[in-house]
């Protein structure tokens, strides 16, 4: 895929040269002042929204029970959400360039907090070690890392140019990288993310236009992987083979997706209606990883097929914003943190219908839990940012071909000679 971006006719050689090197990712005063997509901020806004909504509708049970408090779920994914809308709109007026110096630093303090977890300083819970504490605050580190692999990636895929078709340079180096995260993620453990994490590696090699044949060969190895890794865990093994039985396993191993396909039939059509959901009794964490099943349950199919449209919806203005930006710093952020929300959902919705296995990940902007959200809302912030700058339309033109430039370069009689021929080569934002 091209993503470089001549703005005006140039002469010939000056468009190869323009051509051949990526364009300098530069922070844009004028494109601040520019208007936001209203489509993509209403439906980042909404999906926050809805989250807190169906949090508290799917929380009331459990938050009774363990915390004698209906609301308490409630109070604290409400604080997380008006935190996460406070990044979202900071971060989108913020110029999305500005990020192109802190890749590094930002990658290395994650790189940390990832090796953190696994040599024991982190929180347990369910099994793995996937949080840090900070007082009273819980931080997961994997859900920093899938924002940072996106942000080093762009970084790194801008900067190579045509040379991303090459393996050593081009294809290697992104892998090795994109592996320490997901060995890190896999020993918390955290299978969910990782698998997350080397999607999005793919996605965005594929993007910018690497070879075939590596990404296939890599997604074999990466299968291969996965596999292995299933087998020689005897928890991970079980839980696949409960999987594939679960109506024998329904009262064991199985007994959660199980309850979440319940829930999407036992909503039908339209639905019980909010807070009518019954499964609240039965489903465990319903408000975390599998929110979705409630959703179905309360608002039916019809409200499903709605989620999914928002989702798209989401996604697809992400990919404009990609196709729009200035720069291909720009489009590759885009298309990543694009990527990043449809892999999520995608993959979150077929844990919850039990299309795949259990897998303990969240739906973005819907699940309980602060980090998720925080972290999606910054995302979703700077994606606001990639569309605002390419917000004002750009002029393509192509060089002439010779035998025009040769009529033109010949002066009609009567005119001067000290006219420049064809315009210079001009960038959207260049200072």
């Amino acid at each position: 895929m091209n993503l470089r971006n001549v703005r005006r006719a140039a002469p010939v050689e000056a468009v190869k040269n323009l051509v051949s090197a990526p364009l300098e990712a530069r922070p844009n005063e004028e494109a601040s002042q520019r208007p936001v997509d209203l489509v993509l901020a209403a439906t980042v806004v909404a999906l926050i929204g809805f989250g807190v909504v169906m949090v508290y509708s799917a929380s009331t049970v459990q938050g009774t029970t363990q915390h004698h408090d209906a609301q308490f779920f409630l109070k604290r994914q409400g604080s997380f959400a008006i935190v996460a809308l406070a990044l979202f709109f900071l971060t989108s007026v913020i110029d999305y360039h500005r990020l192109y110096k802190l890749t590094y630093p930002v990658l290395g303090s994650v790189g940390v907090l990832l090796v953190m977890c696994v040599a024991g300083l982190g929180h347990s819970g369910g099994g793995a070690t996937r949080w840090l504490s900070v007082g009273p605050v819980h931080i997961q580190p994997a859900e920093l890392a899938k924002l940072a692999l996106v942000s080093w990636l762009s970084y790194s895929l801008s900067k190579k140019a045509e040379k991303v078709k090459t393996f050593t340079v081009g294809f290697l180096p992104h892998l090795l990288v994109a592996g320490v995260f997901v060995v890190l993620c896999m020993k918390q453990p955290d299978f969910g993310s990782a698998v997350v994490l080397l999607l999005l590696t793919f996605t965005m090699l594929f993007v910018a236009g690497a070879k075939v044949g590596y990404i296939l060969g890599a997604t074999i190895m990466g299968s291969g992987f996965a596999v292995l890794s299933i087998v020689s865990k005897s928890y991970r093994y079980a839980r696949y083979l409960a999987w594939m039985d679960m109506d024998a396993h329904r009262q064991d191993l199985a007994y959660q997706p199980f309850q979440s396909v319940m829930s999407f039939g036992s909503g039908g059509t339209f639905g019980l209606g909010i807070g009518r959901g019954l499964q609240t009794l039965y489903l465990p964490e319903a408000h975390n990883d599998f929110v979705a099943a409630i959703v179905g349950e309360e608002l039916g199919f019809v409200g499903v097929l709605a989620l999914c449209a928002v989702f798209f919806t989401l996604v697809a203005r992400g990919v404009r914003a990609a196709l729009r930006a200035p720069d291909d710093y720009g489009s590759f952020l885009a298309f990543g943190i694009s990527a990043m929300f449809g892999i999520q959902a995608v993959l979150n919705l077929s844990v919850a219908l039990a299309i795949l296995p259990t897998k303990g990940l969240t739906l973005p902007f819907i699940s309980y839990g602060g980090s998720s959200l925080i972290m999606n809302a910054l995302a979703a912030g700077v994606l606001l940012n990639v569309s605002r700058q390419g917000e004002k339309k750009a002029i393509y033109e192509t060089p002439a071909p010779p035998e025009v430039a040769s009529r033109r370069a010949e002066p009609e009689e009567g005119e001067g000679m000290d006219e420049p021929l064809l315009d210079a080569p001009s960038y959207e934002g260049a200072e």
